[in-house]
């Protein structure tokens, strides 16, 4: 009776238990299963069925997943045939074990969940594994599953790219969002125009000529990809990085400023530029307490170049109120000519990479979409990166991406 329960629990067809070991010290249990004598050999080169052949069995071990608190390992006994199709002997294949990986395909797969949710190394804790078998397992799964939903990539209406760094020293990945369904549907190493050149190969000319908007960080390489395959997407320069690189520009003037007055031994200037008021001026006016209030008019009054940096920043944020193009674009011509005319050199040179921009910019208008989602989906990538202390695999850790901000997620049935 107690066989014919744990065989039900393990639903294991055409195996039957021989033997079962309790080891309580450690608390497993060692599970016997041989074949039934009818059960047909599969043979794991060509896939059919021999029933001529056979050469000798084996036993090898298998981890399963665990029966209340007692670990599980499957003693299986395994059959070598002959094969007729390259003459060679091989094993048979099993349908519910993972090859050469020593475990059953449902303990790879619930590893594949834990690792979705914590790093491999609390995984291999918790399933008692050690980080490099976690590894090997997860990496498995996740190839297998990117040959299935990844290849091809899927083709989006609306684009987002961006680059994210997975190393020090200039290293990036760039990512390719759905807009629409708020997921990463592909990513390779770099961020030339011929790394993004090869997405828009991967789905085809038809599939390119479908892509309605691509939202871009401004990158010279990406506008260029797209321009040459995505011949009837409009280019979107989104608000968001367009703000943040106003707010890199105004920090540029902050810094300049604060080591004037170092130089000069300014200790009030010192006082209200040094890092930690920084971020007063890089936030939205509207959104600023009354004291933030008062130590920028502070600022403004003692220090011209901020100040004049702080109205070019707001004289710019406001072309987003207009809701006509004309208007907005009329607005953008005026603030490149105040630029041009100022003193303050991280300004002008802003000014001049914008208006080379200046259609995209526009477009915003015509549609409203953003790449701020794939700064969102950059935040969980370098949560993800933090929780691994990095990754020297790329390849498994374009993978994880997937996994966690992607079609790969174990939300998605298995």
């Amino acid at each position: 009776m107690q066989k014919y329960s744990i065989k039900k629990v393990l639903n294991i067809q055409g195996y039957k238990i021989k033997s079962i070991e309790e080891q309580k010290t450690e608390k497993a249990l060692y599970i016997q299963i041989v074949p039934y004598n009818r059960k047909k050999y599969i043979c794991s080169f060509c896939g059919q069925q021999h029933k001529k052949g056979y050469s000798y069995k084996t036993e090898t071990t298998a981890r399963d997943l665990d029966i209340g608190e007692n670990k599980v390992y499957l003693k299986i006994i395994k059959r070598y045939y002959k094969c007729p199709v390259d003459n060679r002997i091989h094993i048979e294949k099993i349908e519910w074990l993972k090859p050469w990986s020593r475990v059953t395909k449902r303990f790879a797969y619930r590893t594949y969940q834990l690792t979705s949710i914590t790093t491999n190394k609390e995984a291999g804790w918790y399933l008692g594994k050690d980080d490099e078998a976690i590894y090997r397992i997860d990496k498995d799964i996740l190839s297998e599953l990117a040959k299935q939903r990844l290849e091809p990539p899927p083709a989006g209406k609306n684009i987002s790219v961006d680059e994210v760094s997975y190393r020090k020293y200039h290293r990036y990945l760039t990512n390719v969002v759905d807009a629409d369904e708020r997921k990463v549907i592909w990513n390779d190493k770099g961020r030339k125009a011929k790394i993004l050149d090869r997405y828009y190969d991967a789905i085809g000319e038809e599939s390119c000529k479908k892509i309605e908007t691509v939202a871009l960080d401004g990158a010279r390489t990406y506008i260029s990809s797209t321009t040459k395959h995505a011949v009837n997407a409009k280019i979107v320069y989104d608000k968001f990085h367009i703000i943040q690189k106003l707010n890199n520009t105004v920090d540029a003037v902050r810094l300049l400023e604060l080591n004037k007055a170092r130089k000069e031994n300014n200790t009030e200037l010192i006082k209200l530029t040094n890092c930690k008021q920084r971020f007063i001026l890089l936030k939205n006016k509207n959104k600023m307490t009354k004291n933030q209030k008062q130590y920028l008019e502070q600022l403004c009054e003692i220090n011209k170049p901020i100040y004049e940096a702080m109205l070019l920043k707001e004289s710019f944020l406001q072309i987003y109120s207009y809701t006509k193009i004309l208007a907005a674009s009329s607005h953008f011509v005026k603030w490149i000519r105040e630029t041009e005319k100022s003193k303050l050199e991280a300004f002008k040179h802003l000014a001049k990479s914008f208006r080379s921009k200046f259609k995209y910019i526009m477009n915003w208008f015509k549609r409203k979409v953003s790449s701020a989602i794939s700064e969102g989906i950059n935040n969980k990538i370098k949560r993800l990166k933090r929780m691994a202390y990095g990754y020297k695999d790329i390849e498994y850790f374009k993978l994880k991406i997937h996994q966690h901000c992607g079609l790969l997620k174990p939300e998605n049935p298995y």
